[in-house]
Formats: structure tokens, C-alpha cells, sequence
């Protein structure tokens, strides 16, 4: 299956919503991003059990700038959408929503905003949303995709 994460308040913090991996004094000098605590791990798994894993975004981060956060932690994502691709995207389909996942032949959306799941309702997208205060968000996760997929986890 192709699962997206959202950055902001799902993998990346707006504040101190959830614990952060550590990183070095240099990788802060650098702009490397904090990313959640148990991202990395979920990534993997998620992986390793033949899914792919992609950025879904509606940050105007670039794709450089992203992936080289991503690396830092040692995570390497198949596809990255932004913003600036999303708009694009969602214009030519004349589709009036933040995301729209099947555009990008995803199957399954990770989010932190309600707002998604009611898009996600309107135009038939599968969604997970994990409140950033969740500490069970990677357990919520794999729960829900073994639900959805017909793989699932091991």
C-alpha cells in the first residue's frame, strides 16, 4: 500500500505537542527539523512490511529541504508532495479540498486535522488522524492499517 504522512503536527512540531528525537547541536545549525518520537521506527516497520511511504503536505517546504530532514533521521520516503505540487494538482482536477491523496495514487493519508477526515469522507479517501497529544499515535496507526489493508502488519 502507498501511506502519506502529513508533516506539520503529525510528524513535524508547531511547538512542543510531542516529544522529539534528539538531534545534533549541527543538524539545528543546519535547519534539520525536529521530527515526533517514533516516527522513524513506524517508518521502518512500515516499510519493511512492503508498504511505501510518501510526504503529503501542504507546507511550502521544499522537496530538497524535506528529504534532507528525513535523511538526517534515516528515513527515506518514496514520494514528496508539497504545496506548491498540491495546488497544481487539485486545480487541474478542479477539486476544492486541501488533499486529495488518490490524485497521487496514495491509499491510505495520515493527518492531525478533523478537517481531513471530512474531506476524506466527501471524496472517498481512506484517512488515519492522530491527535499530536496521542503517545499511542504509531500503535493507532498500525491498528488502522491492518483494518484497511489487506496485508496489513505482522
Amino acid at each position: 500500500m502507498n501511506i502519506s504522512f502529513d508533516l506539520d503536527s503529525t510528524l513535524i512540531p508547531n511547538g512542543e505537542e510531542f516529544e522529539t528525537e534528539n538531534r545534533s547541536s549541527i543538524a539545528r545549525f543546519l535547519g534539520i527539523e525536529e521530527i515526533r518520537k517514533g516516527a522513524c521506527e513506524l517508518i521502518t516497520e512500515l516499510q519493511s512490511e512492503g508498504h511505501n511511504v510518501h510526504i503529503y503536505t501542504t507546507s511550502f517546504r521544499t522537496k530538497r529541504k524535506i528529504r534532507r530532514t528525513l535523511r538526517y533521521y534515516g528515513i527515506k520516503v518514496d514520494r514528496i508532495v508539497n504545496q506548491t505540487e498540491n495546488q497544481r494538482e487539485l486545480k487541474a482536477r478542479n477539486i476544492n479540498s486541501s488533499k486529495f491523496p488518490p490524485a497521487y495514487g496514495l491509499d491510505i493519508h495520515v493527518d492531525d486535522l478533523t478537517g481531513v477526515a471530512i474531506e476524506s469522507e466527501r471524496y472517498h479517501f481512506k484517512a488515519i488522524i492522530v491527535e499530536p497529544d496521542d503517545e499511542n499515535w504509531t500503535e493507532k496507526i498500525k491498528r488502522e492499517i491492518q483494518l484497511i489493508s489487506p496485508r496489513g502488519l505482522s
